[in-house]
């Protein structure tokens, strides 16, 4: 589950003038609630503890992202064409989201030769529920997941699987935002026998350049008790975030391996807008 945070814009929507009736002027209009600003769970791999405005969409999706990952004379390529996340805002404090990647390959190299591999991706659904109010300096959120095994062996691993993720945002001077993401998941055993746990955290630096720009810095690691092996994967990210408009964000970063278990590198572009 590749998951990304922006910096905050404000946004407000003025009322139009009443018209006159009986040649009274109207008094004038008062302005309309301030929407919140746009604010997703992506670039990075972090979750952040923001929801959807009640009865909004909004839209996060990579444009492309590219994986690749190098295990001694093997060599994988695993390209996403788009990988949108849907969400829908249910209350002031709870969304729900649902994503998949509608087209993937995943191209294997090895000295034997070259296997390729095409398809849709699995589905993973999601609930956020904010714990905190929206004007404190810190920020938590509850955000239970299950993936549902939609795509082929090899894109996926044909297993239904879930997790907890537990965003905790906290606003620093100077246009700073520290983020934490502790997250427990339930995964399916290598060998196809049962389920194990893994433990991911992240801890994630957003620095508010402008109004608009913001450059973010992460480090992610993740522990599998997969009973075949147990794997640590660990990774340094780095990602950019622009507001076109205040509804309107383009994002690109890159994730780095940094041991052999995790892939070697990540490229990725990608887009959110509500509507």
């Amino acid at each position: 589950m590749f998951r990304s945070f922006l910096s905050f814009a404000a946004l407000t929507v003025v009322a139009a003038p009443a018209f006159a009736q009986d040649s009274v002027p109207a008094a004038p209009a008062a302005a309309a609630p301030a929407e919140p600003a746009l604010c997703t769970d992506r670039p990075t791999k972090s979750n952040f503890a923001c929801t959807v405005p009640q009865g909004k969409v909004q839209l996060e999706t990579d444009l492309l992202n590219w994986t690749r990952t190098d295990v001694g004379d093997t060599r994988v390529d695993t390209i996403l064409y788009t990988n949108p996340t849907l969400k829908y805002g249910l209350t002031s404090s709870t969304d729900i989201e649902a994503s998949i990647a509608p087209y993937a390959t995943v191209r294997t190299r090895t000295d034997a030769g070259t296997q390729t591999l095409r398809g849709v991706g699995d589905l993973t659904l999601k609930v956020k529920q904010r714990l905190s109010d929206p004007a404190s300096t810190v920020q938590v959120a509850l955000l239970p997941f299950v993936k549902i095994p939609t795509a082929k062996m090899g894109i996926g691993n044909g297993e239904t699987e879930g997790g907890l993720a537990v965003p905790v945002n906290i606003a620093l001077p100077r246009g700073f935002t520290l983020t934490f993401g502790p997250e427990g998941d339930i995964l399916a055993d290598s060998d196809g026998h049962g389920h194990h746990a893994q433990l991911v955290g992240t801890v994630n630096v957003v620095k508010a350049v402008t109004s608009k720009l913001s450059l973010i810095g992460e480090f992610w690691a993740a522990r599998n008790f997969d009973p075949v092996a147990h794997v640590t994967q660990t990774s340094a990210d780095v990602a950019a975030s622009y507001l076109l408009r205040p509804t309107l964000q383009l994002d690109l970063g890159a994730n780095f391996g940094l041991n052999q278990a995790t892939p070697d590198a990540q490229v990725y572009l990608g887009v959110s807008t509500r509507f």
